[in-house]
């Protein structure tokens, strides 16, 4: 089921629970990849138990947020955080849905899944491209025992505005100050190195074709394409491997409650077993909808997953959100409000 899901996502338009052609999709988003193929299992369960379509472009982040402020989208999708400025300013709310890992994936002859391991500081003077080949004294001097080859480093990043690429970026920046004072943190950056994909599916696709390269996907693609992965150094010191649980455990540590408009970055969160590039994706639709029915049934849809799509968001190894910040949401979700200036919805 997952092939089928990736192998959809990778399409420009993404359907999802799609109508059939003499029918109308009942509601439309668009946005972010990183959390398509959950999006897609998730819309094809509420259409067969409800009926209700939901048709979901996964066009990157940027993408998104361009399309729901242009109101073409009931909802749009992003990995990264709009702040509370940012959503004021353009009378957007968003909430979060589920917490996955960003993971640098490899393509090096001779080494497997978590054999190489890196720390921030040397993933950010890889893309910077200062380290140029992968066996380089300083990934040599964390790697000893590893057979690292003379092979050039090609390095791989997203040419399209990507709320992945923003997570990465703000942890390069945090980890190597080289990174933060020349290219900075954003959805789109000036890369000063490497070649660019399209999606999480195009940076895979371009590391699977490219012998010697490294990208960073969100995990699903990685697992899903069976990708040779790095361990990274986690803020405790150890070097941990992009895992749920491991996902779960920085999850752990975000502060929701204090996070305004529930802008929250879960980078290098302490623990010994926590991954230090978690994030959570989200969903944005406007504080004032024009049609009270249309932004019910968008909450609707998003409050049937938090109550039944748990066991299937795990399957495709996304964490869930904790029942705690949920309900933080649904008691938010009732400042959105229809032309009567009621809220358009009230979990039940």
């Amino acid at each position: 089921m997952l092939k089928t899901i990736m192998a959809a996502a990778a399409c420009a338009g993404l359907a999802l629970g799609a109508a059939s052609a003499t029918q109308a999709a009942d509601l439309s988003g668009a946005g972010a990849t990183f959390p398509a193929p959950v999006y897609a299992k998730w819309a094809e369960t509420y259409k067969a138990q409800t009926g209700t379509a939901v048709n979901y472009q996964a066009i990157g982040s940027g993408g998104g947020i361009k399309q729901i402020k242009a109101k073409t989208v009931d909802f749009g999708a992003s990995d990264k955080p709009l702040n509370i400025a940012d959503l004021n300013g353009a009378g957007l709310f968003q909430f979060p849905t589920v917490i996955g890992g960003v993971v640098p994936v490899i393509n090096v002859p001779g080494i497997q899944a978590g054999q190489v391991r890196l720390t921030g500081a040397l993933l950010g003077a890889i893309y910077l491209g200062e380290i140029k080949k992968w066996n380089d004294p300083q990934i040599a001097a964390i790697n000893k025992g590893v057979k690292l080859p003379g092979l050039p480093i090609t390095v791989v990043h997203r040419s399209d505005g990507s709320g992945t690429s923003f997570v990465f970026t703000n942890y390069l920046a945090l980890k190597n100050a080289t990174w933060k004072t020349k290219v900075g943190a954003s959805d789109a950056v000036e890369w000063p190195a490497g070649i660019g994909g399209k999606g999480n599916d195009g940076v895979a696709a371009v590391v699977k074709q490219t012998i010697g390269s490294i990208g960073y996907v969100e995990y699903a693609y990685a697992k899903q394409n069976r990708m040779d992965y790095t361990k990274l150094q986690a803020a405790a010191g150890g070097f941990v491997d992009p895992t749920a649980p491991n996902f779960a455990a920085a999850a752990g540590h975000g502060q929701w409650s204090a996070a305004q408009g529930f802008y929250l970055l879960l980078l290098d969160q302490p623990g010994a077993s926590s991954w230090p590039i978690t994030a959570a994706t989200f969903i944005l639709v406007y504080k004032q909808q024009a049609s009270a029915a249309t932004g019910a049934s968008v909450l609707k849809f998003f409050d049937w997953a938090y109550k039944g799509g748990d066991a299937e968001a795990a399957q495709l190894d996304y964490v869930p959100l904790p029942a705690n910040v949920k309900a933080l949401v649904r008691k938010a979700w009732l400042g959105v409000k229809g032309p009567d200036g009621k809220p358009v919805y009230t979990s039940r």
